[in-house]
């Protein structure tokens, strides 16, 4: 009887194995898989030497030797040094001549390529982009010998026709900011004029219409739906526009040469002096780590003029 009990009983089922990973986890793991390279490279070309600056910063190395932990010495030089104060007023300079017409340009071509009165308008889109694909070398090059300092120039024929003496425009001061801020001015100015004909392009011809219909002129359609429908590409370049001017490096460098003349001389171009010409690398972090405080400032007091607009 014992016996038929056990046979008949039925046989134990075991209990179904755990999964490590839900289905939930699991999809997430392989979206993080995904975008690790991104963060990976960040860590290692990004990330890394951002903390190293800010590490180096406090050390006297030449790049070869030992390092030697100085404090604050590294910013104490830079601040008493009467080239680094040159090179923030150059910098600002050239960033006001060649950011601020540069986005007002950009918002009145965007507003001409947008109009219906322009034909060939994906012709003249193709011609404004071209200059910010170019190479900044290249660029430099061209314009260096555009501006050049004798007579035969391109520009100072060009003003001459205006009875204007030639300018010497690799020496004086305010000839190598115009020179630059140019440079500047002909490479952004397409880049800026896309992201505001994209702005422009979205928003709804209803709303236009409706101002019409209300009775409102061109200025008021502008200032009461153009402007504040594109607040947000306004921030955006103003933001880039700021970083970008407080960055300038290619153009001093190629139009001066390893001159460092003190009339084109920028924070980043006295940042790479220091760094590979008296290999400073020290002052040179000390120097970026300004840089970068400076450019949170600006970032955020444009951002709240910005912000201003359209209200």
């Amino acid at each position: 009887m014992a016996q038929l009990q056990t046979e008949t009983s039925p046989k134990q089922i075991p209990p179904p194995k755990r999964r490590l990973l839900s289905e939930k986890a699991k999809n997430a793991l392989s979206g993080y898989l995904y975008i690790s390279p991104f963060f990976i490279l960040f860590a290692i070309f990004g990330l890394f030497p951002i903390l190293f600056s800010f590490y180096l910063g406090f050390q006297r190395w030449n790049g070869f030797g030992a390092m030697e932990y100085v404090g604050l010495r590294n910013f104490e030089l830079v601040l008493s040094d009467p080239l680094f104060y040159k090179s923030l007023t150059n910098t600002l300079i050239i960033g006001i001549i060649g950011t601020v017409p540069q986005l007002i340009v950009a918002l009145l071509l965007a507003f001409a390529l947008n109009s219906a009165l322009i034909r060939f308008k994906n012709l003249f889109r193709v011609s404004i982009f071209l200059p910010y694909v170019t190479s900044t070398v290249a660029v430099a090059i061209v314009f260096g010998i555009m501006f050049n300092n004798q007579d035969f120039g391109l520009v100072n024929i060009i003003i001459g026709w205006f009875g204007i003496d030639p300018v010497s425009w690799g020496t004086t001061e305010w000839g190598v900011k115009i020179a630059i801020a140019t440079m500047i001015f002909w490479r952004w100015v397409g880049y800026n004029t896309i992201i505001y004909l994209a702005g422009l392009q979205s928003i709804p011809n209803d709303l236009y219409e409706a101002a019409k219909i209300d009775g409102a002129t061109i200025y008021q359609q502008i200032r009461y739906i153009t402007v504040p429908m594109l607040k947000p590409m306004i921030i955006f370049t103003v933001f880039l526009s700021t970083i970008g001017s407080l960055q300038i490096f290619a153009e001093p460098l190629v139009f001066l040469g390893r001159t460092f003349r003190s009339e084109g001389i920028t924070v980043v171009l006295y940042l790479w002096r220091e760094a590979f010409v008296n290999m400073a690398f020290g002052t040179a972090s000390a120097t970026a780590i300004l840089l970068f405080f400076i450019i949170i400032v600006f970032s955020v007091i444009n951002m709240l003029i910005a912000n201003r607009i359209g209200k």
